[in-house]
């Protein structure tokens, strides 16, 4: 066995050679949990040695039993080391074999964009487990359902994906009872080399027992209305939708739901939870009142108010469906908006174009529109914005933001459009 005792769970090294059929280098010792960041390894942490960007995780093996490791998972021969040929795949099927230990439901979300909120609603709606943020890698999985509860009555987990064949990975490690695909369109283009070849890898998750969509997702994969949710069409159909600036409302059978989120990523979340625990027997009262309070990790369509001006801080990131949402409900608001629009990352060769149509349309909706990033210039050019150099011109720009008016935060997480919350302390 791999472990102790629930309140005791332990990785084996000779039960991880054995399943592994890898070979063991002495000393050795059972782990205590699973890490794949030398920087962040303990006494007793299983050290997979995986393969970087710019560097082979072989290299900070070493590192990793100074600082306590029990013992490497490797394709390197040295003392406290389980050598195997190739240490990702046996990361994967170590984490599928944690996963059939757990004998209850996993629900997996999908899709290009709201995967994260989407999986807090469902977790926080039913009271299940769920891996931190967008922990949505096969290390982070595996390292989940290592400290997975084995009685907890299900678990929600996010697949991420930037490459072709991911997908079919995340599938075999966390072996989901019920798929939730959100929206699809553009994402890690250039891993995947064109929108085509991305959404048939999240396609990949219509072969899970039962499956739900977003609207637009089943119109995209031509689903039938019995899979999907949405406020437009769909068996699982959410109605009477509200915006507020502070909030939104819909119906769902019935039932008034409270999301306490502006925009309508948020409340699709919140319909996609109260779909999935349709299909689950969870009980759509309890399931509502815990949706009423939701806490999405910050940066996701998040509302600060400062010195009387309404923040829209939805900048943890950010792709050309993500955007579009954030706009559209600004669209619906009154008063004054300033749209600070930073790049997004990851549009391979159709990036020009993706941004400029983003511009466009904040065109529409203000005339304050400033511009961050590769395209600031051209998206200024075709929308009559501002483009900006740096955070610090951002700054300057925006003291000529007056209470009661709109600030709009959006782009890609590496800008770091968030560090100029400060102008408003």
């Amino acid at each position: 066995m791999y472990h102790e005792s629930v309140t005791h769970r332990v990785i084996r090294p000779d039960w991880l050679a054995e399943l592994l059929g890898g070979v063991l280098h002495p000393p050795t010792s059972p782990a205590t949990d699973l890490i794949w960041d030398s920087r962040l390894v303990q006494a007793g942490s299983l050290f997979v040695a995986l393969p970087g960007r710019t560097h082979h995780g072989r290299i900070f093996a070493q590192e990793a039993l100074k600082r306590g490791a029990a013992f490497v998972l490797t394709d390197a021969s040295h003392p406290s080391a389980l050598q195997v040929a190739d240490p990702y795949l046996g990361l994967l099927k170590l984490g599928a074999e944690l996963r059939r230990e757990f004998a209850r439901p996993v629900v997996a979300v999908g899709g290009s964009s709201g995967k994260t909120s989407t999986k807090e609603a469902l977790a926080q709606a039913l009271g299940w487990p769920a891996p931190p943020g967008n922990l949505n890698t096969a290390p982070a999985l595996a390292r989940f359902f290592f400290q997975l509860d084995a009685q907890a009555p299900g678990a929600v987990v996010e697949l991420g994906i930037d490459r072709p064949g991911e997908m079919a990975e995340l599938q075999q490690l966390s072996q989901p009872t019920l798929a939730l695909i959100t929206a699809l369109g553009p994402e890690h283009l250039e891993g995947f080399g064109s929108l085509e070849r991305a959404l048939e890898e999240e396609a990949r998750l219509l072969a899970t027992p039962q499956v739900l969509l977003s609207e637009q997702a089943g119109e995209i994969l031509h689903q039938p209305a019995e899979r999907v949710y949405g406020f437009k069409w769909g068996a699982f159909r959410g109605e009477n939708l509200r915006m507020l600036p502070e909030r939104s409302y819909f119906r769902y059978r019935g039932l008034e739901i409270h999301v306490p989120y502006p925009g309508q990523g948020p409340a699709l979340a919140a319909l996609a939870a109260l779909a999935a625990g349709e299909l689950l027997g969870a009980p759509l009262e309890m399931m509502a009142e815990r949706l009423g309070q939701l806490q999405l990790p910050s940066g996701r369509m998040e509302r600060l108010v400062r010195k009387g001006i309404w923040i829209l801080h939805d900048a943890y990131n950010a792709n050309p469906l993500s955007v579009l949402l954030g706009l559209e409900f600004l669209a619906q608001q009154e008063g004054t908006k300033w749209l600070v629009l930073g790049e997004m990352k990851e549009l391979g060769s159709e990036a020009r174009r993706y941004h400029l149509e983003i511009a466009r349309r904040a065109a529409q909706i203000s005339p304050h529109c400033l511009f961050l990033g590769s395209f600031a210039k051209e998206q200024a050019e075709v929308s009559g914005g501002t483009a900006l150099n740096s955070l610090d011109e951002l700054r300057e720009a925006l003291q000529a933001v007056r209470p009661g008016q709109w600030v709009y935060l959006k782009a890609s997480r590496s800008l770091g459009l968030e560090r100029i919350l400060e102008v408003w302390p």
